[in-house]
């Protein structure tokens, strides 16, 4: 990926996560908004995973700039390589948890600092006119 490239991708947004909209800081990621799944193989002699390089990933023509978005690390590596669904109903599953284990959550809630609300996930992409 050229310098170039990525600045075009790091401006699709305004230098903001495509997902939830903060400020992208160095060190930021590319997502394939449809997933493209790189393929490894476990290399024995070094005992790590290795690209493929024969195939080193499945749907290689999802790698262009209308399927990438800038991401920040954090909702690059929750998204995975899953679809922007399957991200949204993990980030609405974040909620369903945080009130099942968490007495610190479930205390600031009780005093009115957590206000949960049912408007669903919007990831910031979505809420700007292109």
């Amino acid at each position: 990926m050229t310098k170039a490239y990525r600045q075009k991708l790091f401006d699709k947004y305004g230098g903001k996560c495509a997902y939830c909209g903060c400020d992208l800081q160095k060190g930021w990621h590319v997502d394939e908004i449809e997933p493209v799944r790189r393929n490894r193989v476990w290399n024995y002699e070094k005992s790590r995973w290795d690209r493929n390089k024969e195939k080193p990933c499945e749907h290689p023509e999802r790698m262009c700039i209308e399927n990438q978005n800038p991401a920040c690390p954090s909702c690059n590596i929750n998204k995975h390589s899953g679809s922007l669904e399957d991200f949204r109903e993990a980030i609405l599953g974040y909620m369903k948890h945080l009130n099942e284990i968490s007495t610190q959550y479930k205390v600031a809630k009780r005093y009115g600092l957590v206000e949960e609300t049912s408007s669903g996930v919007k990831f910031y992409f979505e809420t700007i006119k292109k």
